[in-house]
């Protein structure tokens, strides 16, 4: 009877973490966190969540408090994003996406409509040799480009020359592809967008109606975030492990649309989340932990390289660095990137794997500079960083939802990784 009422509480207490670390990525993807990005303070919303969190599961601050905070230019959209075809508006993400860099359509003084564009097609042979006879253009113009039946040699030209355009123009690119977006720390004059091939025949009959507000943030507040366990003993003459996922995500364009960022990267901090509260519970006898959540890494691993810059803890006291990205699936097991420069520990996590059968296959990765582990192993910092694989490939895109994850190997990869940390 024992043993079941033990069972029966260990299962219950299983349940209950589950469910609060997806409460927990669940609210980092809510609407009131605005995508994690730089309209309405989102990222700096998902900080303050953040440092709370670590607060409450024990987490304590290195410094003063949780916060690291740096500074960085980052181009936003926090009004109109609005494209429409004779009246009708389109949806943003679906069919069209803002470039990044994208510039307004109007003056930031005069800014309260839209204004009609006449579309023309560039001739894409004449494009590939210059953009010379496209200039100038007339102020309600905008030049289109098809980027697609194209080989990819020539694509790579006629991507150049459409970033050209956009130098002296309004420009849209009409695509087949899936759209990705991203983060800028520049601003173009012109307005740029990218659009379905799906509604682009619609467009060339008459004109186009463009609403687009912007705003540089030149001088943007990020913070990293940033808590610790002590080892159980004479913490302070100890080594350090380090567990980092970036908590910034793309934001929102416009105020009708945003990027949830669920899968990239709401369920790494679930996943650093989760495993802090273990390692809480239950801190290592030979080494502290450090949990960071970064900031700044779409924008360009600003908040990464920042900390290297500028260390709380000495980077040669730090024996090695888990860095946790795309968490939320994992049906096809996990990639381990920089697993052919420290093939001991990486020799150690297939050993753990193949005895608990936690993952169906462990993938070795060279090298890159992907995520936020790559300046710490610059600077000398053993390092890895995994990610998971799986059917959901919606990256950097308005379906990246809390919804659309599957936790497939959620509780296998964070066991796992439990594991590899405690064996050091």
């Amino acid at each position: 009877m024992r043993l079941l009422i033990l069972s029966c509480l260990l299962a219950f207490s299983v349940f209950g973490q589950n469910q609060l670390t997806k409460t927990y990525i669940e609210t980092l993807c809510s609407p009131s966190f605005h995508g994690r990005g730089y309209v309405n303070g989102g990222d700096s919303i998902a900080a303050g969540f953040i440092s709370k969190s670590f607060q409450e599961i024990g987490l304590k601050p290195i410094d003063e408090n949780y916060f690291q905070e740096f500074h960085f230019p980052v181009q936003t959209f926090p009004g109109a994003c609005e494209l429409k075809v004779d009246g009708e508006s389109l949806i943003p993400g679906v069919h069209f996406l803002v470039a990044p860099n994208s510039g307004p359509s109007c003056a930031e003084f005069d800014c309260k409509k839209g204004k009609s564009y006449r579309v023309v097609t560039c001739n894409v042979e004449k494009l590939y040799q210059s953009t010379s006879s496209f200039y100038p253009c007339p102020s309600n113009v905008i030049l289109a480009v098809r980027s697609f039946g194209i080989s990819p040699d020539s694509l790579k030209v006629i991507k150049t020359r459409i970033r050209e355009l956009s130098a002296f123009a309004p420009v849209m690119d009409v695509t087949r592809d899936k759209f990705t977006w991203s983060v800028s720390q520049t601003a173009n004059a012109y307005p740029f967008i990218q659009v379905q091939d799906s509604v682009f025949e619609r467009m060339l009959e008459g004109s186009i109606e463009l609403h687009i507000e912007t705003r540089l943030l030149k001088d943007h507040v990020a913070k990293n975030v940033i808590g610790y366990v002590p080892a159980k003993k004479n913490a302070k003459r100890k080594p350090f492990l380090f567990l980092t996922a970036h908590y910034d995500h793309l934001g929102r364009m416009g105020q009708a649309s945003y990027f949830p960022g669920a899968n990239d990267n709401a369920s790494g901090n679930g996943m650093l989340y989760s495993i802090a509260q273990q390692i809480a519970k239950q801190p290592l006898e030979k080494y502290n932990v450090v949990f960071i959540a970064f900031a700044g890494e779409e924008a360009g691993l600003i908040g990464s390289k920042y900390y290297v810059e500028h260390p709380l803890i000495p980077m040669k006291n730090i024996r090695f660095l888990l860095n946790l990205d795309i968490m939320g699936s994992g049906e096809e097991g996990i990639t381990c990137v920089n697993s052919t420069l420290f093939k001991k520990e990486f020799d150690r996590l297939i050993q753990l794997n193949d005895v608990a059968h936690y993952l169906p296959v462990i993938k070795q990765r060279g090298p890159a500079a992907n995520s936020d582990h790559y300046f710490f192993t610059a600077a000398g910092v053993p390092a890895f960083f995994i990610y998971t694989m799986g059917p959901n490939k919606n990256y950097h895109d308005v379906f990246d939802t809390f919804e659309a994850l599957s936790f497939d190997k959620f509780d296998e990869i964070e066991h796992l990784l439990l594991e590899f940390i405690r064996g050091f």
